[in-house]
């Protein structure tokens, strides 16, 4: 039995583990990370090594990435692994390399790309390009970066797409939730009100041939955390495709993009976890080149006066969604999947997955408990069968190594 390798996602929180079977090791050399907050880590040794990490407003059942096959890799490639936190969350990165020097420069070149993205995607960030833009609003078109861009470009096009349930512009509406949360206290009408009326994705108007934007009304902001991390992996895999390193896997808090399967693998084999975060994976998916998110409210929601808010806002109405649900998206990019799950999860299952289906490469499961109901309904796009896989081996005791949580 050979040795696998598992990438665990729970509600919350992810955690990367490493298996060894009781009859096979890996191996590796020692790794080095780069500066700040990174960590390198070699692939072989002990039984299992464990990573908790934060997720992100769009995921609540992170996938799980396990390897597993009988053939032996090849001498020439090592495992190493890198963590970094970016984006208010943590970014993985697992690599096959030929040694821990061009291990360590590429995984630097893939974080510092991400750190680029932060400084210009947040909305947290008073300095970052897409809070000057918002500082704008009600102005004349400004010209912007090609990652702002193609972000918003994006946006405004899955906007259309779902009927509003993806908008970039819902900045002022996820304030007065996250303040709701924080205070336990639902916002008033007239605060809706108020938000509602600068959320609209149709007055966000671009430019592609000057490459500029504008928000068409005073008070509109951005917020594109239903795509920035997903949009950040597939940035960072690209660098290190292009220093070389093609099987690897980069995972942004609940985003996963992964490139060619480990050496004398098939592919990467991701767990989905149940609604109820303390399961154990009911599904596997096997993946290369290809990238998977989720997004739900195991763990992430408010109960005020008796009601369950989930943190995803619906744009068309203001108020965070009330029945649980989990969506997980297959797609061929991170900013695909991630986008989608957001949509989906708005949509409900029967429109999600209707628009699901209508985009290429991409399929999708959809686990919902409607109001009223006690067990979980499950749905899913045609193909998302055809993807599933089974785990090879039995993981043992997982001890905690420690790490930022959410």
């Amino acid at each position: 039995m050979s040795s696998s390798e598992t990438l665990l996602g729970r509600a919350g929180r992810l955690r990367l583990e490493w298996v060894a079977s009781r009859y096979g090791r890996s191996r590796g050399a020692p790794a080095q990370g780069g500066p700040g907050e990174t960590e390198g880590r070699p692939g072989g040794g002990r039984p299992m090594d464990v990573w908790w990490l934060a997720l992100v407003l769009t995921t609540v059942t992170a996938p799980a990435v396990s390897l597993g096959a009988d053939r032996d890799e090849p001498e020439e490639l090592e495992r190493f692994e890198f963590l970094e936190t970016h984006m208010g969350s943590a970014f993985k990165l697992v690599v096959y390399c030929t040694g821990p020097a061009p291990a360590s420069a590429a995984a630097r070149s893939a974080f510092d790309r991400i750190a680029q993205l932060d400084a210009t995607l947040s909305d947290y960030r008073v300095d970052s390009e897409l809070s000057r833009l918002g500082d704008r609003a009600g102005g004349p078109p400004i010209p912007v970066s090609a990652d702002l861009f193609e972000v918003l470009r994006r946006s405004r096009e899955l906007s259309e797409r779902s009927d509003g349930a993806f908008d970039a512009t819902i900045n002022p509406v996820v304030k007065l939730w996250r303040r709701a949360r924080r205070n336990r206290e639902l916002p008033s009408p007239e605060q809706l009100d108020q938000a509602r009326s600068r959320v609209d994705w149709r007055r966000l108007e671009l430019d592609p041939d000057a490459r500029t934007a504008r928000l068409a009304s005073e008070g509109m902001r951005l917020d594109v955390g239903g795509i920035a991390k997903g949009y950040a992996s597939d940035a960072a895999l690209k660098v290190l495709r292009e220093a070389g390193i093609t099987r690897a896997l980069v995972a942004g808090a609940g985003d996963i993009v992964v490139g060619d399967p480990p050496p004398g693998r098939s592919g990467w084999l991701v767990g989905i976890a149940p609604l109820d975060p303390s399961g154990p994976p009911e599904r596997y998916v096997l993946l290369a080149n290809q990238a998977v998110s989720t997004s739900g409210d195991a763990e992430r929601f408010v109960e005020i006066d008796g009601v369950r808010y989930s943190h995803i806002v619906d744009p068309r109405t203001g108020l965070g969604l009330t029945s649980r649900s989990s969506v997980t998206v297959v797609a061929p990019d991170g900013t695909t999947s991630d986008s989608l799950a957001t949509a989906a999860s708005v949509l409900g299952p029967d429109r999600g997955l209707h628009l699901i289906e209508q985009i290429e490469g991409a399929e999708a499961l959809f686990v919902s408990i409607p109001d009223g109901a006690d067990a979980p309904e499950v749905a899913s796009t045609p193909g998302f069968d055809a993807l599933l896989a089974e785990p090879e081996g039995e993981p043992g005791p997982v001890p905690a190594l420690g790490g930022p949580e959410a």
